[in-house]
């Protein structure tokens, strides 16, 4: 059974380019028209090509709902949590809108962005905005396969689209989670192997997972970012990308995670940053520096479409 008609594109598959524009609101009225015709705009740019799969996300923040779409909130909204660990932040920043806007062309991309913000003008202004890449076999940049634990077929539905039963304000939508991180590539090039993979919790070349550290012990991003409850595992959807400037000695990746349950992506950050035990944080941060967070609705198609 295929995802529900209604979902926006959420559950599609990977492209090779991706743009994540984060906006903050100045005039909700005329943003919330401009959020109602995202679809139109989007089907206009899209149809130039449409073997490049082009599709586009719009998620909106809490602080936003209410003046954005006048509906009732879903149940778990709320602004991103900051997460302070010993060593370790995942700070919360600024951001209204987010707009995911993927295909395997970047001039569509470049097209509907322009055009996008020619539509809102002075009533929102772009707080960030970060293109990525799909990096040789589905690689970040510190060249471990990214993505591995992502559902499949479907378990896809069931991890990321919110159901009526659920929370009916939230039905056919999703929580969505988005942080920046900033990679120091020298730092961590300068680790072994096996060092790096400890770190990650598998293997470099084969991507195969390596053996879980002791309950006491410093334990590994793959570890950490596994929720289990019951003995089930309960999934979130990724869909990072890298981005950079290596004239500018920047490079990192950014994290967009789609889930049903919001609190599922907050024990993630919560393992990460506090650690487990607390102070045993993800090794990996000492590599991958948090820079930015934000949490978003992704609302159905009919409930977007329905604000204009």
């Amino acid at each position: 059974m295929g995802p529900p008609s209604n979902v926006q594109g959420i559950i599609q598959p990977n492209t090779i380019v991706a743009t994540f524009l984060i906006l903050r609101v100045k005039d909700a009225d005329k943003c919330k028209d401009v959020v109602a015709a995202t679809p139109d705009l989007t089907k206009n740019v899209a149809v130039r090509d449409v073997t490049a799969k082009m599709n586009v996300t719009v998620g909106i923040g809490s602080n936003v709902w209410d003046a954005i779409t006048g509906l009732p909130r879903p149940s778990e909204l709320h602004p991103f949590k900051e997460f302070k660990g010993k060593t370790h932040t995942a700070p919360s920043t600024p951001g209204d809108l987010l707009f995911h806007i993927r295909a395997n062309r970047r001039d569509l991309i470049f097209e509907f962005e322009r055009q996008l913000l020619d539509r809102f003008g002075s009533a929102a202004e772009t707080v960030d905005e970060v293109s990525g890449f799909r990096y040789f076999d589905g690689r970040n940049l510190l060249g471990f396969v990214d993505g591995t634990a992502n559902p499949v077929g479907p378990d896809l539905p069931e991890s990321c689209i919110v159901t009526a039963e659920q929370c009916k304000a939230g039905a056919g939508g999703s929580y969505l989670v988005i942080q920046k991180y900033m990679h120091d590539l020298a730092g961590w090039g300068k680790l072994k192997v096996e060092e790096q993979e400890a770190a990650i919790g598998r293997t470099k070349i084969d991507n195969i997972e390596t053996e879980d550290a002791a309950v006491d012990a410093q334990k590994s991003h793959r570890q950490l970012s596994t929720i289990d409850v019951d003995g089930e595992e309960l999934d979130i959807l990724r869909d990072n990308l890298p981005f950079g400037r290596p004239g500018h000695g920047e490079y990192g990746t950014f994290f967009i995670g789609y889930s049903r349950r919001l609190w599922v992506t907050e024990k993630m950050l919560e393992n990460m940053f506090i650690g487990v035990p607390p102070g045993k944080h993800d090794r990996m941060l000492d590599f991958s520096k948090a820079v930015t967070g934000n949490v978003y609705f992704v609302p159905s198609s009919e409930m977007l479409e329905s604000l204009g």
